[in-house]
């Protein structure tokens, strides 16, 4: 340890003497000022401040690398550090208790992930969605990540190609990740917190037309494959999602009634709900075959266990009704415009659908333009009438 003045020629020196694998230089005018130089890196060093802990134990803080700051600049943090630690300030444990946030990783796989599991059907998506978290934030402690990061890392995920709802996906993760970090007192604060979403109106809806749904029945009700051509004609019929219908049980068919009741445990909303069956459901059940055989609706015919893998079939189906872009999903859109086309109210389609927000349902609306065009045309049927018509007003007949 060698004590003299320091400067920035004695600074621009640093070396260990012989022998020695690290030397401080402490500075005289400004006591518990020193530069560490080892003997691996001569000509530079590191301010540390010494100083006394609330233990009365001595403590280490490092200022900086001597080839990153100015020996003026050393000074100056090392006198903002003691005025802290007179404060009362222990800059050693703060660091310690920053260092003892866990990583992001480490927060979702052992924390985030097992609450999921409980609470959200759909957890594997988070798992995902996480694995471009992980790449940026992984390793990052959960107070390390800042409210800039996110959202360059939200804008980034659009730069790369994928849509503005995949970003805002990404987004509302972390989001909710970090709201439940600082729910369980693992953070100070959310930095994801009221991040603006791109919530650009991306959603994609194919409907038919007379001739293309003509097309569709027809391939499926060819049966060839049997199973999944009967899935797609009962969600057609239903307006049911594909989770809800691959998860049917016979248990769940009323017949007497007409009804289909989903439990809570295979609705999306998480509520009970019931779908009345119409003739072409009931025609799709009664062409199964599964009924007193299975216990569920829709059953893989080679191993006799639930059907669960549809969407390469029916890649092949679409191809063959020539409508190679129409999704499975698109099978319940295309019913909701059967109901409000045929003059039901958003209410009903609403009821029927299980949506719990009318405003998920309203985006069905203008499919009614057509019935209502057709309401519209009826005032000018009575115009025309009207104006056929002969009429005798009283001046003709004082006339005559």
């Amino acid at each position: 340890m060698a004590r003299e003045k320091l400067t920035e020629a004695v600074i621009a020196k640093l070396k260990c003497e012989d022998g020695k694998p690290r030397e401080e230089y402490c500075d005289i005018d400004f006591p518990g000022l020193y530069v560490e130089v080892r003997a691996t890196s001569p000509g530079q060093g590191t301010y540390y401040l010494r100083y006394k802990n609330a233990l009365n134990k001595t403590a280490h803080q490092k200022l900086g690398r001597t080839t990153e700051i100015s020996l003026a600049e050393a000074r100056k943090r090392a006198k903002l550090q003691k005025a802290a630690i007179v404060q009362g300030a222990d800059p050693r444990a703060e660091e310690r208790a920053r260092k003892a946030v866990i990583t992001f990783s480490d927060f979702f796989d052992d924390h985030y992930l097992p609450h999921a599991k409980v609470h959200k059907r759909s957890w594997d998506r988070d798992v995902q969605l996480f694995r471009r978290v992980r790449d940026v934030f992984g390793s990052k402690r959960l107070n390390e990540v800042t409210r800039q990061q996110i959202q360059s890392f939200h804008a980034s995920v659009k730069a790369e190609g994928l849509s503005a709802a995949s970003a805002d996906h990404h987004l509302k993760l972390i989001r909710h990740s970090l709201n439940l970090a600082l729910e369980w007192e693992m953070v100070d604060k959310n930095p994801a917190a009221g991040i603006k979403q791109f919530n650009e109106d991306n959603k994609i809806e194919h409907y038919l037309d007379d001739v293309e749904l003509q097309r569709l029945v027809s391939v499926l009700k060819a049966n060839e494959p049997p199973m999944v051509c009967q899935v797609a004609l009962f969600l057609l019929s239903t307006g049911a999602r594909l989770s809800e219908a691959l998860n049917a049980d016979w248990a769940h068919i009323d017949r007497r009634s007409g009804v289909w009741r989903i439990p809570a445990t295979n609705s999306k909303s998480k509520r009970v709900r019931s779908i009345p069956l119409n003739d072409s459901a009931i025609e799709v059940l009664d062409r199964l075959g599964t009924e007193g055989k299975s216990d569920h609706l829709f059953i893989n015919l080679q191993t006799g266990e639930r059907l669960t893998a549809v969407n390469k079939v029916w890649g092949r189906l679409r191809v063959k009704a020539g409508l190679p872009h129409l999704r499975l999903h698109d099978l319940r859109h295309q019913f909701a415009s059967f109901l409000v086309n045929a003059g039901h109210t958003i209410y009903e389609v609403q009821k029927i659908l299980g949506h719990s927000d009318t405003k998920v349902t309203e985006r069905y609306a203008h499919l009614s333009l057509k019935t209502l065009q057709g309401a519209a045309n009826s005032a000018s049927v009575s115009i025309r009438g009207a104006g056929q018509a002969v009429v005798v007003v009283p001046e003709m007949l004082e006339a005559a």
